[in-house]
C-alpha cells in the first residue's frame, strides 16, 4: 500500500533538491530524484517493489512540480513581453508552452526513473538495517 505522506515528502524533496542542484551544479541534478525516492521508500512501510513504486510516483510527481514552476515562471516572463512587445508576445507565449512541456516530460521520465533506483536502494538499505 502506498504511503502518500512519504511520497509527497519524497516529491517535494525531489523538486527542490533538483532545482536547487540544477542551478548551483548541473551535472549533479540527478541527485534529487534520487534522494527524493531512497527518502520515499526508506519512510515507506512494504517491500522492494512498493519502495520502486513509492519511489518513481515521488519522482513523477516532483517532475510535474518542476514543470508547472517552470511554465509558470516562464508564463509571467510571457506576459510582460507581451505587453510591451504584442506580436513578439504571441510567438514567446507559443515557444514557453511548448519549451514547458518537454520540460516537463523530461522531468517526469527522468523524475520517475531515478525515483524508482532511489526507491529501490531505500529499500534494500532499510532492510539491511533490520536484518542487523
Amino acid at each position: 500500500m502506498t504511503d502518500w505522506k512519504a511520497v509527497g515528502i519524497g516529491a517535494i524533496l525531489n523538486a527542490v533538491l533538483t532545482i536547487v542542484l540544477t542551478i548551483a551544479v548541473f551535472p549533479l541534478f540527478f541527485l534529487g530524484p534520487l534522494i527524493g525516492g531512497f527518502l520515499t521508500a526508506y519512510l515507506s512501510n512494504g517491500n522492494e517493489k512498493e519502495g520502486l513504486v513509492d519511489g518513481a510516483l515521488s519522482g513523477i510527481i516532483g517532475g510535474l512540480i518542476i514543470g508547472v514552476l517552470f511554465i509558470a515562471g516562464f508564463g509571467a516572463l510571457t506576459v510582460i513581453i507581451g505587453l510591451i512587445f504584442a506580436k513578439i508576445g504571441i510567438l514567446a507565449g507559443t515557444i514557453t508552452f511548448i519549451v514547458g512541456l518537454f520540460v516537463t516530460l523530461m522531468s517526469v521520465i527522468i523524475g520517475g526513473v531515478f525515483g524508482a533506483i532511489g526507491g529501490v536502494l531505500g529499500e534494500y538499505i532499510k532492510q539491511n538495517e533490520i536484518m542487523e
